[in-house]
């Protein structure tokens, strides 16, 4: 059987910090290529673009972006680019990235991330996007997504099936972690409240931040013994928004029952999951998130909100009532054993394979 050649792959993605779903991903999946004897180079469109690294290049500008994806394409790397339906800068960055692969010859590929529920996806979403969304799925050797829900809705917009991969975003190397030293603040925090509430926020609409905290007032107001840690405080945020929390937790005298934190790297991360009573998670946009998939895998009950796509095990609510939210998580306080009971436990695959063989040209 012939050997198959090492490749060159340009990722054209955020990448931590901070630490977010898909660069999370990007992380384990350089490292993956690397120990197959690939080369893998990250260019960095994310909040830490200008944070000098050795894990990835800094993006200094648009001209800076364009000049580097054109330099690596014309030295033979394959173009991987990463986009959402819910920021148009970065479907066009991808796009970008794509038009310049096609036009130096070398083959490219996207990966479209989170679910069936986007700001501008699908296409009965916003209509007039359709034709950017049809150029940005037509120029892909092959598209990687997180589901076969997703799946169809890219075949949508005239996609042949056999040019889309559904991959989920999780893989057993996310379970291989070492436990990590909190932070202080966190640490105080834990001691103080008998039942935690972990969450991953960003302060974007979509992620219902404003209707989170009015849930924990509710919840607050009926059992006093409940602390919630918020995590992600240190990425994009949409303007008015985190404002608006902040307004929200003074309102409600939610001070003393919320602990903010910047960012965890991924052993720090699971370490504070281990330490919860349950995940929280909020956003309808992310599909199968792969941090809903950690905290079942490590028996950590998940309330969520539904977006149609959630796991079996989880509790769900409805993404903008306040007061669902807070009964689910009553519940689980209340019924804890018996909710982890039920979650069961499933095998957790290795897709970080399945990637690779796709982007070397074996699947």
């Amino acid at each position: 059987m012939t050997p198959h050649l090492p490749v060159r792959i340009l990722e054209v993605t955020s990448y931590p910090p901070p630490r977010a779903g898909w660069g999370i991903r990007v992380e384990f999946l350089k490292k993956r290529l690397e120990t197959e004897g690939h080369t893998c180079v990250v260019l960095n469109i994310g909040t830490s673009r200008n944070i000098p690294s050795a894990e990835y290049e800094m993006v200094l500008g648009g001209l800076d972006f364009v000049k580097k994806v054109w330099r690596y394409a014309r030295r033979g790397y394959a173009v991987h680019a990463h986009a959402n339906g819910d920021a148009l800068k970065g479907l066009l960055l991808a796009l970008v990235a794509e038009a310049i692969a096609r036009l130096c010859g070398c083959r490219c590929y996207l990966t479209f991330h989170a679910g069936v529920i986007q700001r501008f996806f699908p296409q009965e979403k916003s209509k007039r996007h359709v034709a950017l969304f049809r150029l940005l799925f037509a120029l892909p050797h092959r598209i990687i997504c997180n589901s076969a829900a997703v799946k169809q809705k890219i075949e949508g917009y005239g996609v042949p099936a056999g040019r889309i991969v559904p991959i989920p975003a999780f893989s057993k190397q996310y379970m291989e972690y070492t436990p990590a030293a909190l932070p202080a603040a966190m640490v105080e925090f834990l001691a103080r409240f008998p039942h935690i509430v972990f969450t991953y926020v960003r302060m974007r609409p979509l992620f219902y931040p404003v209707t989170m905290i009015d849930g924990l007032a509710a919840l607050v107001q009926r059992r006093a013994d409940v602390g919630l840690i918020v995590c992600g405080m240190a990425g994009h945020s949409d303007e008015g928004v985190g404002e608006s929390v902040q307004e929200r937790i003074r309102h409600h005298r939610l001070e003393p029952h919320i602990c903010l934190v910047d960012d965890l790297d991924h052993d720090a991360f699971l370490t504070a999951l281990t330490r919860s009573t349950l995940y929280l998670r909020t956003p309808i946009t992310d599909g199968v998130a792969s941090s809903v998939l950690e905290s079942l895998a490590l028996g950590v009950p998940v309330v969520a909100c539904e977006n149609g796509t959630r796991p079996p095990g989880v509790l769900t609510y409805t993404a903008d009532n306040a007061g669902e939210m807070a009964a689910q998580i009553e519940s689980v306080i209340a019924n804890r054993e018996k909710v982890v009971a039920a979650m069961g436990r499933f095998e957790v695959p290795d897709t970080l394979a399945d990637e690779v063989a796709v982007l070397t040209g074996r699947g």
